[in-house]
């Protein structure tokens, strides 16, 4: 009686084995579920450093700006900008609903970021405007 079965050996032996498979397989799963966030927030930083490229550039978008303000239908509008380190004001006590339509038409086609904007109607013809953008 002092000896061990060699078939309880086997069968223990086939036990270990037949659960470390499952446990080799929900690792494998585990690795599959890793790999595929990874590749989500691989994406998503690939996104995010796109957007900072585009908003951040404070260069690009001090150019572009100015560009937009320089158009000679938006001079009727006496547009007063106020520059700050991070910011720009654009104000005008009063404009004609069409140049209004020509600038926000320029400026919401272009990636600014856009804090403040307020846009109040004067009469049918009028209006003012307050903008802030930050870079």
């Amino acid at each position: 009686m002092n000896q061990v079965n060699p078939l309880h050996i086997g069968g223990l032996l086939l036990t270990i084995s037949i659960y470390l498979c499952f446990q080799l397989g929900a690792v494998k799963e585990g690795l599959r579920e890793a790999k595929q966030e990874y590749a989500t927030s691989e994406a998503l930083a690939v996104d995010l450093s796109a957007l900072k490229n585009v908003y951040a550039n404070k260069k690009k978008v001090q150019s572009s700006l100015e560009h937009i303000l320089r158009q000679p239908s938006l001079r009727e509008a006496h547009l007063s900008v106020n520059r700050g380190d991070k910011f720009i004001k654009i104000t005008s006590k009063e404009m004609s609903t069409r140049t209004l339509n020509i600038f926000m038409n320029k400026i919401l086609n272009t990636s600014y970021n856009i804090t403040a904007m307020k846009i109040k109607k004067l009469s049918e013809r009028k209006a003012s405007l307050k903008m802030e953008i930050q870079w």
